[in-house]
Formats: C-alpha cells, structure tokens, sequence
C-alpha cells in the first residue's frame, strides 16, 4: 500500500520530546563540549557555553539518576 507513488511524500510524524530526552540532549551536547575542550562549560565563556553550564548545574541540581548510563565523565 504505501509503496504506492500517492504515499511518496507521506512521512510518519516524529514523537514529541519528553522532558527525560530533552535532559539527555543536553547532556550529550554537555559531554560533547568536555570532549572538544578537555573541561566542563563554564559561566564565563561565550553565550553557546553559558548555556551548556547552566544546563549542567541544572541538572545537578535535579538529582536525576537515570541519566548516568550517558554521564560520560561523571560530571553529575
């Protein structure tokens, strides 16, 4: 049925976000800046870096235990 040329443009919508994979995306994007510049954002860098350390305090602060399987360098 959908090999059909009328389904060609027919794409199946994306599941919304939840705030878990929303802290998880932050959390990668963390670890991706530890891993670019062998240290943790800070709040004194460029706008890009305030926003990673804020991220990260915020998610020390949320307790969050099921994030470890992506903490990379135990930062939380």
């Amino acid at each position: 049925m959908f090999d059909d040329p009328l389904f060609v443009n027919v794409k199946v919508p994306a599941k919304p976000l939840t705030a878990d994979d929303r802290m998880v995306e932050k959390l990668l994007a963390i670890n991706a800046f530890v891993r670019d510049n062998d240290r943790e954002p800070s709040a004194t860098g460029n706008f890009e870096e305030k926003k990673l350390a804020r991220s990260l305090k915020a998610l020390r602060e949320s307790g969050n235990g099921n994030l470890k399987d992506w903490d990379e360098f135990g930062l939380l």
